[in-house]
Order: structure tokens, then sequence, then C-alpha cells
């Protein structure tokens, strides 16, 4: 029996168009990530190595990672910074039927000196604090991931091609707003805890907890309880960092009503 051919244009279109909702769950998947697998390519035979790194992200949306300059992923991405990162935790199920995303990269070293650096060292350990205890070690620094594009699977049959500037927010509010987040964060951590216990509870629907603020971006805000990680988007995104403290306050009294 002669065995027919598919040519190309016959066969069925698998990537969907990229659109908001692909961007905002792709975003989501970074922010919302601990942790992810870190793939490089190992300097001694060229093979791929995959590793677990801890994660967070800079105020744009760029993952960072701390690690240690003796393992073996870091000296892979000192030999050649070509790397893909893997996001997305599943759930209860068939794990593929959960959304993860993966991260075509360059990985960056950030040096001390650095003006990014203080940001986001703190970023890193409000989301994993027990990281002070190595943090300031000599042989241990951080990394930027550079997206330079992105495959998304929502789940069967969503599936998703995006770049660089899918990904990333960029405009004028990224850097205003990293000049008032650290004081910010620090003020609804010491001040507010009610309301943040709100945004956990009723908005993020993540449940009650002791939960803190870790981070502000112009998308949204993070929230930590321990190993637990929660996300609340801004609807709209913030246009300016003047936004805000009454973007905040209006999400606690939308969840004061709603209690």
């Amino acid at each position: 029996m002669e065995r027919r051919s598919v040519a190309d244009n016959d066969r069925p279109e698998v990537i969907r168009p990229t659109d908001d909702e692909a961007r905002l769950l792709s975003r989501r998947l970074v922010r919302m990530a601990r942790f992810g697998a870190l793939g490089v390519l190992d300097p001694a035979d060229g093979m791929p190595f995959v590793s677990r790194v801890g994660l967070a992200t800079e105020m744009d949306g760029t993952p960072v990672m701390l690690v240690s300059r003796l393992s073996q992923h870091t000296s892979a991405v000192a030999a050649d910074p070509r790397c893909s990162l893997l996001v997305g935790e599943p759930g209860k199920g068939d794990p593929l039927a959960h959304p993860r995303l993966t991260i075509v990269a360059r990985a960056e070293r950030i040096d001390p000196a650095d003006p990014s650096h203080a940001a986001i060292r703190r970023r890193y350990l409000l989301r994993h604090p027990k990281a002070k205890l190595y943090v300031d070690f000599p042989d241990f620094a951080f990394f930027r991931i550079v997206p330079e594009r992105a495959s998304l699977n929502g789940g069967f049959g969503k599936a998703y091609h995006l770049t660089a500037a899918d990904l990333l927010l960029s405009g004028p509010v990224v850097a205003e707003l990293g000049a008032a987040e650290a004081g910010a964060v620090d003020h609804m951590n010491e001040d507010h805890l009610d309301a943040i216990a709100l945004y956990g509870d009723k908005l993020a629907r993540a449940g009650s907890g002791n939960w803190r603020l870790s981070s502000l971006d112009p998308a949204g805000l993070d929230l930590v309880d321990g190993d637990k990680v929660a996300r609340l988007d801004f609807d709209p995104p913030l246009a300016s960092a003047g936004e805000l403290r009454g973007r905040l306050v209006a999400l606690a009294k939308q969840a004061r009503a709603g209690e």
C-alpha cells in the first residue's frame, strides 16, 4: 500500500496567534515561579545539562537566579551564555494539562557594583528569605536570564510562540516604579498587613495565611507566605508610579466589599 506524504500546508496549524491572554499567562508563570529548570550546554562535551535554580524577577519581568559559581550550570553559562528556562508547576491530574513556559535566553552575570544589584538582591530575598544565609558568600552571584523568545503551552491544544517583548514590560513606568518600590513594599508590610491578607485571601483567592508583599511591578503585585506564592494582576496595568497608592487602596476596598 502506498504511503501518502502530507505537505506542510496541509498540516493543521498547532501554534495559535499570540494574544493578550497568552501574554498575561506567560508573564504570570514567570512572576509566580519560585524555581525553574535551567537548561545549559556542558562546556566539556556540548551536551545539554539541566538543573533546578531559584528564581525571582526584575521590575520588567526578566527572570533572575542566584547561583554558586562552583555549580556545573554556572560554569556552563560562563562558558556559553545560551540557556533555556522552564517554569510552570503541575497541579492535580495529568501534568501535561497544566500551563508551562519555555524561555530561550542568554544568561548575564550581574556585577555587585551594577546599579541594579541592590534591587535584585532585595526582591530575591523577599521571595526567598532563607537565601540570606548564603546570598553574600563570595562564590554566589546573581544572573539575569535575558529572554530572546519563548514557547507557551497553556494546556492541550494551546500552544503559542512569544517574543521577548511579549514577556517583558517597558516604558517610563518601569523605572519610575523601580525607584519607589522598596519604600512602598516596606510601608505595606509594616503598616497594612490587614490589606495584604485581604489581597491574598479575597482577591488572589489563595486562602488565608501570613501573607506579605514581596514585590510590585506595573502589571501587578506578588505575595508570599512561606513557600506559597500568589499574584494579583492590575487591571489595567499602572501607567505611572503615581497611580500605585490609589490602586492599592481601591483593591483593599474591593476585597473588603467581598467579605
